[in-house]
């Protein structure tokens, strides 16, 4: 079977990377959160673009060279390799003002190796992953921004990794998980 997997908010807890460091960025501007289930920063603490891109730019190369991975993460992608399954990382992971495209590819590499996660194939897609996901024969998604946990919904089953802004995620081909040992009880209850 293949696998696809995001990175951020999948294998990363964006969720809480925003509360935190956006908490402490944005008090600087006596901005504070007014939507602690907000998906993008921008609506977590209701600021402009220009305030937004100021705090990926402080934050973001840290965020890609430091973030831990979810616990069990990579040891359940192992399991599921083991049992020869093949893994595509599927991130829409672009760079920005601060970090070129190709600093980032080379960031999100590292950071993969750095965390022993293993993989077939790393694509860099774009924001909305269907078509990726098709192209790529992917059977299952595991994934956890709103739009495309619907989009992909609607052609391959999704495991929604649980978050406060993904909640009203539900409906046919969508199992939320509450951990990476529940994606792997989910995954092998789907095939």
């Amino acid at each position: 079977m293949r696998i696809g997997i995001d990175i951020d908010g999948t294998l990363t807890d964006i969720e809480k990377f925003q509360l935190d460091f956006g908490s402490k960025f944005f008090s600087e501007y006596n901005k504070f959160i007014v939507n602690p289930n907000g998906y993008e920063s921008a609506e977590v603490f209701n600021v402009d673009d220009k305030l937004d891109n100021k705090f990926w730019d402080k934050y973001y190369f840290d965020y890609l060279k430091n973030e831990p991975i979810r616990r069990f993460a990579h040891e359940i992608i192992k399991k599921l390799k083991d049992e020869g399954n093949e893994i595509y990382i599927i991130t829409a992971r672009r760079g920005g003002n601060t970090i070129s495209d190709e600093e980032n590819k080379n960031l999100t590499k590292a950071w993969l190796d750095k965390n022993d996660v293993k993989y077939e194939k790393l694509i860099f897609s774009p924001e909305e992953k269907l078509n990726t996901c098709l192209e790529n024969k992917i059977d299952i998604m595991v994934e956890d921004k709103p739009t495309n946990i619907n989009i992909i919904s609607t052609k391959i089953p999704v495991i929604c990794i649980n978050a406060g802004y993904n909640q009203h995620c539900k409906g046919n081909n969508i199992y939320r998980a509450y951990s990476w040992y529940d994606v792997y009880h989910k995954i092998k209850n789907i095939i």
